[in-house]
Protein backbone atom coordinates (compact mmCIF):
# COMPACT_ATOMS: atom_id res chain seq x y z
CA UNK A 1 0.00 0.00 0.00
CA UNK A 2 1.15 3.65 -0.53
CA UNK A 3 0.84 6.42 1.86
CA UNK A 4 -2.59 8.68 2.30
CA UNK A 5 -2.76 10.89 -1.02
CA UNK A 6 -3.15 13.93 1.44
CA UNK A 7 0.47 13.07 2.60
CA UNK A 8 3.72 13.82 0.81
CA UNK A 9 4.60 11.65 -1.53
CA UNK A 10 7.18 8.99 -1.01
CA UNK A 11 8.49 6.01 -2.99
CA UNK A 12 5.62 3.50 -3.22
CA UNK A 13 6.57 0.09 -2.06
CA UNK A 14 4.92 -3.49 -2.72
CA UNK A 15 3.97 -5.04 0.78
CA UNK A 16 6.07 -8.87 0.62
CA UNK A 17 2.37 -9.90 1.29
CA UNK A 18 0.94 -9.21 -2.33
CA UNK A 19 3.47 -11.33 -4.35
CA UNK A 20 0.49 -13.91 -5.51
CA UNK A 21 -0.59 -13.75 -9.22
CA UNK A 22 -4.32 -14.85 -10.62
CA UNK A 23 -3.66 -18.74 -10.00
CA UNK A 24 -2.42 -18.37 -6.46
CA UNK A 25 -5.66 -16.51 -5.72
CA UNK A 26 -8.00 -19.38 -7.23
CA UNK A 27 -6.06 -22.03 -4.89
CA UNK A 28 -5.99 -19.74 -1.95
CA UNK A 29 -10.19 -19.29 -2.39
CA UNK A 30 -10.58 -22.85 -2.48
CA UNK A 31 -8.41 -23.29 0.53
CA UNK A 32 -10.28 -21.08 2.13
CA UNK A 33 -12.01 -23.07 4.80
CA UNK A 34 -8.53 -24.10 6.27
CA UNK A 35 -6.92 -22.98 9.54
CA UNK A 36 -5.31 -19.60 9.58
CA UNK A 37 -1.20 -20.89 9.41
CA UNK A 38 -2.91 -23.08 5.99
CA UNK A 39 -4.98 -20.11 4.49
CA UNK A 40 -1.65 -18.40 4.57
CA UNK A 41 0.56 -21.47 3.65
CA UNK A 42 -1.36 -22.08 0.98
CA UNK A 43 -1.23 -18.58 -0.46
CA UNK A 44 2.30 -18.94 -0.51
CA UNK A 45 2.80 -22.25 -1.49
CA UNK A 46 0.71 -21.50 -4.76
CA UNK A 47 2.63 -18.52 -5.29
CA UNK A 48 5.64 -20.65 -5.71
CA UNK A 49 4.09 -23.77 -7.54
CA UNK A 50 3.61 -21.59 -10.28
CA UNK A 51 7.02 -19.33 -10.25
CA UNK A 52 8.71 -23.58 -10.27
CA UNK A 53 6.31 -24.28 -13.40
CA UNK A 54 7.71 -21.61 -15.32
CA UNK A 55 11.30 -22.58 -17.31
CA UNK A 56 13.99 -21.72 -15.79
CA UNK A 57 17.06 -19.96 -18.01
CA UNK A 58 20.27 -21.08 -17.41
CA UNK A 59 22.04 -20.49 -14.70
CA UNK A 60 24.82 -17.52 -16.13
CA UNK A 61 21.55 -15.94 -17.84
CA UNK A 62 20.05 -15.37 -14.45
CA UNK A 63 19.67 -11.91 -13.02
CA UNK A 64 22.33 -10.98 -10.44
CA UNK A 65 19.79 -10.34 -7.85
CA UNK A 66 18.68 -7.96 -5.46
CA UNK A 67 21.54 -5.54 -4.54
CA UNK A 68 19.93 -4.61 -1.51
CA UNK A 69 21.04 -8.43 -0.59
CA UNK A 70 23.85 -9.00 -2.58
CA UNK A 71 25.42 -5.64 -1.45
CA UNK A 72 26.72 -4.30 2.04
CA UNK A 73 24.91 -0.92 2.65
CA UNK A 74 26.99 1.72 3.92
CA UNK A 75 25.14 1.22 7.21
CA UNK A 76 26.26 -2.04 7.56
CA UNK A 77 29.97 -1.16 7.41
CA UNK A 78 30.01 2.25 9.38
CA UNK A 79 29.94 3.71 12.31
CA UNK A 80 26.30 4.66 13.83
CA UNK A 81 24.83 8.01 15.47
CA UNK A 82 25.65 8.24 18.84
CA UNK A 83 22.66 8.32 21.71
CA UNK A 84 20.64 11.35 21.70
CA UNK A 85 21.67 13.49 24.55
CA UNK A 86 20.40 16.58 24.37
CA UNK A 87 16.82 16.36 23.26
CA UNK A 88 13.78 14.17 22.94
CA UNK A 89 13.80 11.70 21.03
CA UNK A 90 12.57 11.32 17.09
CA UNK A 91 10.94 9.10 14.69
CA UNK A 92 12.85 7.74 11.98
CA UNK A 93 13.22 10.65 9.36
CA UNK A 94 10.99 8.15 6.65
CA UNK A 95 8.21 8.26 8.89
CA UNK A 96 8.01 12.08 8.61
CA UNK A 97 4.56 11.66 6.78
CA UNK A 98 2.98 9.91 9.93
CA UNK A 99 1.44 13.14 11.55
CA UNK A 100 -1.73 14.69 13.22
CA UNK A 101 -3.41 16.37 10.44
CA UNK A 102 -6.18 19.62 10.54
CA UNK A 103 -9.39 18.45 8.64
CA UNK A 104 -10.21 19.66 5.33
CA UNK A 105 -13.71 19.64 6.28
CA UNK A 106 -13.83 22.35 9.14
CA UNK A 107 -13.92 25.38 9.22
CA UNK A 108 -11.02 26.88 9.19
CA UNK A 109 -9.52 29.84 11.67
CA UNK A 110 -6.55 31.36 12.15
CA UNK A 111 -5.87 28.97 15.51
CA UNK A 112 -6.67 25.64 14.88
CA UNK A 113 -8.41 23.59 17.48
CA UNK A 114 -8.67 20.10 16.15
CA UNK A 115 -5.88 17.73 14.57
CA UNK A 116 -6.86 14.23 13.69
CA UNK A 117 -5.06 10.88 14.56
CA UNK A 118 -2.95 9.14 11.75
CA UNK A 119 -5.35 5.72 12.52
CA UNK A 120 -4.23 3.78 9.10
CA UNK A 121 -0.12 4.35 10.35
CA UNK A 122 -0.92 2.86 13.56
CA UNK A 123 0.01 -0.79 15.22
CA UNK A 124 -1.55 -1.99 18.04
CA UNK A 125 -3.85 -0.38 20.61
CA UNK A 126 -1.68 2.32 22.30
CA UNK A 127 -1.70 6.56 20.39
CA UNK A 128 2.01 7.25 20.37
CA UNK A 129 1.70 10.61 22.51
CA UNK A 130 3.11 12.78 19.62
CA UNK A 131 0.60 11.81 17.58
CA UNK A 132 -2.51 11.96 20.11
CA UNK A 133 -5.34 13.82 18.58
CA UNK A 134 -5.80 17.20 19.84
CA UNK A 135 -8.88 19.52 20.53
CA UNK A 136 -8.41 22.94 22.35
CA UNK A 137 -11.73 25.05 23.39
CA UNK A 138 -9.31 28.36 23.63
CA UNK A 139 -5.93 26.80 22.68
CA UNK A 140 -3.13 25.15 24.48
CA UNK A 141 -0.96 26.34 27.75
CA UNK A 142 2.01 25.65 28.91
CA UNK A 143 1.61 25.51 32.93
CA UNK A 144 3.87 25.85 35.69
CA UNK A 145 3.01 22.58 37.54
CA UNK A 146 4.67 24.36 40.75
CA UNK A 147 2.21 27.25 40.74
CA UNK A 148 -1.02 24.88 39.76
CA UNK A 149 -3.65 23.83 42.33
CA UNK A 150 -6.44 21.81 42.57
CA UNK A 151 -9.50 22.84 44.17
CA UNK A 152 -12.47 20.64 45.79
CA UNK A 153 -15.64 22.45 46.94
CA UNK A 154 -18.95 22.24 47.19
CA UNK A 155 -20.82 19.16 49.38
CA UNK A 156 -17.66 18.31 51.31
CA UNK A 157 -16.55 18.73 55.19
CA UNK A 158 -13.32 20.09 54.21
CA UNK A 159 -12.59 21.67 51.04
CA UNK A 160 -9.29 21.31 50.02
CA UNK A 161 -6.36 22.79 47.72
CA UNK A 162 -3.85 20.72 46.57
CA UNK A 163 -0.18 21.13 45.40
CA UNK A 164 0.93 18.93 42.62
CA UNK A 165 3.40 17.83 44.62
CA UNK A 166 0.48 16.59 47.14
CA UNK A 167 -1.33 14.63 44.40
CA UNK A 168 1.97 13.07 43.29
CA UNK A 169 2.92 11.40 46.87
CA UNK A 170 -0.29 9.93 46.53
CA UNK A 171 -0.87 6.02 45.52
CA UNK A 172 -1.58 6.06 42.14
CA UNK A 173 -3.23 3.50 39.64
CA UNK A 174 -2.12 2.99 35.59
CA UNK A 175 -4.86 1.97 32.80
CA UNK A 176 -5.47 1.98 29.49
CA UNK A 177 -8.45 3.73 27.83
CA UNK A 178 -9.41 5.62 24.58
CA UNK A 179 -10.43 9.33 24.84
CA UNK A 180 -13.05 9.58 21.78
CA UNK A 181 -14.00 13.20 20.90
CA UNK A 182 -18.04 13.27 20.60
CA UNK A 183 -18.25 14.90 17.57
CA UNK A 184 -15.67 12.27 16.09
CA UNK A 185 -16.98 10.64 12.28
CA UNK A 186 -19.40 13.98 13.01
CA UNK A 187 -18.53 15.30 9.33
CA UNK A 188 -20.37 12.07 7.86
CA UNK A 189 -23.57 12.63 9.33
CA UNK A 190 -24.03 15.34 6.13
CA UNK A 191 -23.04 12.86 3.77
CA UNK A 192 -19.68 14.49 3.83
CA UNK A 193 -17.14 11.70 2.29
CA UNK A 194 -13.83 12.97 4.03
CA UNK A 195 -10.84 11.14 2.30
CA UNK A 196 -9.61 9.09 4.79
CA UNK A 197 -9.41 6.97 8.00
CA UNK A 198 -7.25 9.72 9.69
CA UNK A 199 -10.28 12.36 8.87
CA UNK A 200 -13.28 10.10 9.55
CA UNK A 201 -12.25 8.69 12.81
CA UNK A 202 -8.91 10.37 13.33
CA UNK A 203 -10.63 12.01 16.73
CA UNK A 204 -9.78 9.05 18.98
CA UNK A 205 -6.87 8.20 20.91
CA UNK A 206 -5.54 5.49 22.99
CA UNK A 207 -2.97 5.40 25.96
CA UNK A 208 -2.01 4.49 29.51
CA UNK A 209 -3.00 6.78 31.94
CA UNK A 210 -1.62 7.13 35.53
CA UNK A 211 -3.22 9.01 38.48
CA UNK A 212 -5.32 9.10 41.66
CA UNK A 213 -8.69 8.01 41.41
CA UNK A 214 -10.86 10.97 41.96
CA UNK A 215 -12.92 8.90 44.97
CA UNK A 216 -9.25 9.48 47.05
CA UNK A 217 -9.04 12.91 46.52
CA UNK A 218 -13.25 13.64 47.18
CA UNK A 219 -12.93 11.05 50.17
CA UNK A 220 -10.45 13.14 52.10
CA UNK A 221 -12.14 16.15 51.61
CA UNK A 222 -15.06 13.87 53.39
CA UNK A 223 -17.35 14.90 50.11
CA UNK A 224 -21.36 13.79 50.64
CA UNK A 225 -21.28 10.52 48.38
CA UNK A 226 -24.66 9.92 49.32
CA UNK A 227 -26.85 13.11 48.63
CA UNK A 228 -23.88 14.04 46.10
CA UNK A 229 -24.78 13.50 42.76
CA UNK A 230 -22.86 15.11 40.45
CA UNK A 231 -19.30 16.65 40.34
CA UNK A 232 -18.59 19.64 38.52
CA UNK A 233 -14.82 19.50 36.52
CA UNK A 234 -13.35 22.81 35.65
CA UNK A 235 -10.59 23.67 33.76
CA UNK A 236 -8.41 26.30 33.69
CA UNK A 237 -7.48 27.30 30.07
CA UNK A 238 -9.31 30.20 28.91
CA UNK A 239 -12.51 28.80 28.15
CA UNK A 240 -13.03 27.49 31.50
CA UNK A 241 -14.15 24.19 30.32
CA UNK A 242 -16.92 22.91 32.57
CA UNK A 243 -18.66 19.13 32.76
CA UNK A 244 -21.06 17.56 34.92
CA UNK A 245 -19.56 13.77 35.56
CA UNK A 246 -22.24 11.21 37.21
CA UNK A 247 -21.28 10.63 41.21
CA UNK A 248 -22.16 7.07 39.68
CA UNK A 249 -18.91 6.72 37.50
CA UNK A 250 -16.60 8.22 40.46
CA UNK A 251 -17.61 5.71 43.20
CA UNK A 252 -15.60 2.25 41.04
CA UNK A 253 -12.78 4.46 41.43
CA UNK A 254 -11.87 4.59 37.17
CA UNK A 255 -12.10 8.01 37.03
CA UNK A 256 -8.77 9.59 37.34
CA UNK A 257 -7.07 12.98 38.30
CA UNK A 258 -3.88 11.66 35.59
CA UNK A 259 -0.33 13.30 35.40
CA UNK A 260 1.01 10.45 33.77
CA UNK A 261 0.77 9.53 29.82
CA UNK A 262 2.30 6.99 28.21
CA UNK A 263 5.10 6.73 30.83
CA UNK A 264 5.90 10.20 30.94
CA UNK A 265 4.08 13.51 32.33
CA UNK A 266 0.55 14.59 30.24
CA UNK A 267 1.96 17.13 27.25
CA UNK A 268 1.05 20.63 27.32
CA UNK A 269 -1.77 19.95 24.42
CA UNK A 270 -3.23 16.93 26.85
CA UNK A 271 -3.60 19.01 29.57
CA UNK A 272 -0.08 19.10 31.79
CA UNK A 273 0.14 18.85 34.75
CA UNK A 274 -3.65 17.82 34.99
CA UNK A 275 -6.51 16.14 33.44
CA UNK A 276 -9.61 14.33 34.23
CA UNK A 277 -9.80 10.68 32.98
CA UNK A 278 -13.08 9.73 32.51
CA UNK A 279 -13.21 5.88 30.35
CA UNK A 280 -16.16 5.63 28.31
CA UNK A 281 -17.00 9.23 28.38
CA UNK A 282 -17.05 11.61 25.25
CA UNK A 283 -13.73 13.48 25.54
CA UNK A 284 -14.96 17.22 25.97
CA UNK A 285 -15.81 15.35 29.68
CA UNK A 286 -12.20 14.68 30.08
CA UNK A 287 -11.36 18.19 31.59
CA UNK A 288 -7.84 19.97 30.66
CA UNK A 289 -5.75 22.18 33.01
CA UNK A 290 -8.21 20.79 35.04
CA UNK A 291 -8.43 23.61 38.66
CA UNK A 292 -11.42 22.46 40.19
CA UNK A 293 -13.72 19.57 41.42
CA UNK A 294 -17.40 20.87 43.26
CA UNK A 295 -19.55 18.07 44.39
CA UNK A 296 -23.47 19.06 43.86
CA UNK A 297 -26.74 17.18 44.01
CA UNK A 298 -28.00 18.71 40.78
CA UNK A 299 -26.55 18.29 37.15
CA UNK A 300 -25.45 22.04 36.15
CA UNK A 301 -26.51 22.46 33.09
CA UNK A 302 -22.96 24.90 31.80
CA UNK A 303 -22.65 26.33 28.67
CA UNK A 304 -20.85 23.58 27.33
CA UNK A 305 -23.60 21.41 27.89
CA UNK A 306 -26.74 23.41 27.68
CA UNK A 307 -25.81 24.94 23.73
CA UNK A 308 -22.94 22.26 22.84
CA UNK A 309 -22.72 19.13 22.43
CA UNK A 310 -26.13 18.52 22.21
CA UNK A 311 -27.65 16.57 19.29
CA UNK A 312 -31.10 17.73 17.67
CA UNK A 313 -33.64 14.68 17.09
CA UNK A 314 -36.31 14.19 14.87
CA UNK A 315 -39.27 15.45 17.32
CA UNK A 316 -37.42 18.88 17.77
CA UNK A 317 -35.80 18.31 20.98
CA UNK A 318 -32.66 18.76 22.13
CA UNK A 319 -30.27 15.21 23.40
CA UNK A 320 -28.64 16.37 25.87
CA UNK A 321 -26.02 14.45 28.70
CA UNK A 322 -25.23 11.92 25.87
CA UNK A 323 -21.44 10.99 27.64
CA UNK A 324 -21.19 7.09 26.91
CA UNK A 325 -19.69 6.67 23.51
CA UNK A 326 -21.35 3.65 22.34
CA UNK A 327 -19.63 0.53 20.53
CA UNK A 328 -17.54 1.54 17.48
CA UNK A 329 -14.60 0.22 14.95
CA UNK A 330 -13.35 0.95 11.69
CA UNK A 331 -10.97 -0.90 9.27
CA UNK A 332 -8.60 1.02 9.09
CA UNK A 333 -6.09 -1.29 6.24
CA UNK A 334 -7.23 -1.22 3.77
CA UNK A 335 -8.93 2.31 3.63
CA UNK A 336 -9.74 4.98 2.02
CA UNK A 337 -6.78 6.88 0.21
CA UNK A 338 -4.76 4.01 0.27
CA UNK A 339 -3.72 1.24 -2.56
CA UNK A 340 -3.59 -2.21 -3.18
CA UNK A 341 -0.70 -2.80 -5.45
CA UNK A 342 -1.44 -6.33 -6.32
CA UNK A 343 -4.30 -8.89 -6.13
CA UNK A 344 -3.78 -11.67 -3.39
CA UNK A 345 -3.50 -12.00 0.16
CA UNK A 346 -3.94 -8.73 2.57
CA UNK A 347 -4.28 -8.92 6.21
CA UNK A 348 -7.62 -6.85 6.56
CA UNK A 349 -7.03 -4.75 10.43
CA UNK A 350 -8.56 -1.82 12.64
CA UNK A 351 -9.85 -1.03 15.65
CA UNK A 352 -13.10 -1.38 18.05
CA UNK A 353 -14.43 -0.11 21.05
CA UNK A 354 -17.27 0.76 23.46
CA UNK A 355 -17.50 3.17 26.28
CA UNK A 356 -19.79 0.10 27.86
CA UNK A 357 -17.34 -2.65 28.36
CA UNK A 358 -15.11 -4.57 26.50
CA UNK A 359 -15.23 -5.87 22.72
CA UNK A 360 -16.86 -9.11 22.37
CA UNK A 361 -16.09 -9.58 19.03
CA UNK A 362 -16.13 -7.79 15.40
CA UNK A 363 -17.17 -9.36 12.12
CA UNK A 364 -16.13 -8.06 9.02
CA UNK A 365 -17.69 -8.14 5.40
CA UNK A 366 -15.82 -7.85 2.17
CA UNK A 367 -19.37 -7.11 0.28
CA UNK A 368 -21.06 -4.59 2.10
CA UNK A 369 -22.59 -6.45 4.88
CA UNK A 370 -24.48 -9.42 2.70
CA UNK A 371 -22.14 -11.58 4.41
CA UNK A 372 -20.03 -11.55 7.33
CA UNK A 373 -17.08 -13.62 8.80
CA UNK A 374 -15.64 -13.36 12.25
CA UNK A 375 -12.44 -11.36 12.97
CA UNK A 376 -9.67 -12.40 15.10
CA UNK A 377 -9.44 -10.17 18.42
CA UNK A 378 -5.23 -9.00 19.30
CA UNK A 379 -4.96 -9.29 23.10
CA UNK A 380 -5.34 -7.60 25.59
CA UNK A 381 -8.88 -6.94 25.52
CA UNK A 382 -9.68 -4.39 27.75
CA UNK A 383 -12.33 -2.14 29.53
CA UNK A 384 -13.36 1.04 27.81
CA UNK A 385 -10.03 0.48 25.79
CA UNK A 386 -9.13 0.08 21.60
CA UNK A 387 -8.93 -3.24 20.96
CA UNK A 388 -7.05 -4.43 17.29
CA UNK A 389 -8.88 -6.88 14.79
CA UNK A 390 -7.47 -8.93 12.28
CA UNK A 391 -9.41 -10.88 8.80
CA UNK A 392 -7.44 -12.76 6.74
CA UNK A 393 -8.60 -11.97 2.93
CA UNK A 394 -7.58 -12.43 -0.45
CA UNK A 395 -8.17 -9.94 -3.00
CA UNK A 396 -9.23 -10.93 -6.43
CA UNK A 397 -8.98 -8.02 -8.40
CA UNK A 398 -12.83 -7.03 -8.34
CA UNK A 399 -14.43 -4.58 -6.44
CA UNK A 400 -15.26 -5.12 -2.92
CA UNK A 401 -16.80 -2.47 0.06
CA UNK A 402 -15.34 -3.57 3.49
CA UNK A 403 -17.06 -3.07 6.53
CA UNK A 404 -16.28 -3.71 10.36
CA UNK A 405 -19.60 -4.18 12.94
CA UNK A 406 -18.42 -4.50 16.63
CA UNK A 407 -20.29 -6.21 19.60
CA UNK A 408 -19.10 -4.93 23.21
CA UNK A 409 -19.85 -7.46 26.33
CA UNK A 410 -23.34 -5.98 27.32
CA UNK A 411 -24.75 -6.99 23.57
CA UNK A 412 -24.70 -3.63 22.23
CA UNK A 413 -24.05 -4.08 18.26
CA UNK A 414 -22.81 -1.25 16.14
CA UNK A 415 -25.52 -0.07 14.11
CA UNK A 416 -25.58 0.95 9.95
CA UNK A 417 -26.63 4.28 8.93
CA UNK A 418 -29.97 2.98 8.04
CA UNK A 419 -30.68 1.71 11.65
CA UNK A 420 -28.75 5.10 13.30
CA UNK A 421 -31.03 7.37 11.62
CA UNK A 422 -34.36 5.64 12.62
CA UNK A 423 -33.97 6.87 15.68
CA UNK A 424 -31.39 9.92 15.57
CA UNK A 425 -32.69 10.98 12.20
CA UNK A 426 -30.23 13.23 10.02
CA UNK A 427 -29.64 16.67 12.12
CA UNK A 428 -27.29 15.07 15.00
CA UNK A 429 -23.53 15.97 14.87
CA UNK A 430 -22.18 13.96 17.80
CA UNK A 431 -21.75 10.83 18.71
CA UNK A 432 -21.83 9.21 15.29
CA UNK A 433 -21.34 4.99 15.82
CA UNK A 434 -22.68 3.61 12.22
CA UNK A 435 -20.64 1.46 10.36
CA UNK A 436 -18.24 2.96 8.16
CA UNK A 437 -17.28 1.77 4.43
CA UNK A 438 -14.52 1.29 2.38
CA UNK A 439 -14.91 0.84 -1.22
CA UNK A 440 -11.83 -0.99 -3.13
CA UNK A 441 -11.77 -0.05 -6.81
CA UNK A 442 -11.01 -2.29 -9.57
CA UNK A 443 -7.49 -0.18 -9.85
CA UNK A 444 -7.26 -0.93 -5.84
CA UNK A 445 -7.63 2.78 -4.68
CA UNK A 446 -9.66 2.56 -1.89
CA UNK A 447 -12.13 5.87 -0.84
CA UNK A 448 -15.17 6.39 1.73
CA UNK A 449 -18.43 5.53 0.34
CA UNK A 450 -21.85 5.28 2.56
CA UNK A 451 -24.10 2.95 2.47
CA UNK A 452 -27.92 3.21 3.93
Amino acid sequence: MKPDETQPSGRLLKAPESFLDPTGVRTVFAEGKKGRRDFIRGAFAAAAATAGAVAMPARAQQPAGDPAILELPAHSKGLGQPVVTDGYGKPSQYERNVQRRQSPGLTQTTQASVSFAPLQSLFGIVTPSGLHFERHHQGWWDIDPSQHRLMLNGMVKTPKVFTMDEIMRLPSVSRFHFIECGANTGMEWGNVAVPTCQYTHGMISCSEFTGVPLITLLEMAGADLVNGKFVLAEGADGSSMTRTIPMSLIRSGEVLVAYGQNGEMLRPEQGYPLRLVVPGVQGVSWVKYLRRIEVGDQPYATKDEAIHYVDLMPDGTHRQYTSIQEVKSVVTTPSGGQVLLDQGFYNITGLAWSGRGKIKHVDVSVDGGRNWRRARLQGPVMDKCLTRFHLDWVWDGKPAIIQSRATDDTGHVQPNYRQLRAVRGSRSIYHNNAIQSWLVQESGEVRNVQLG
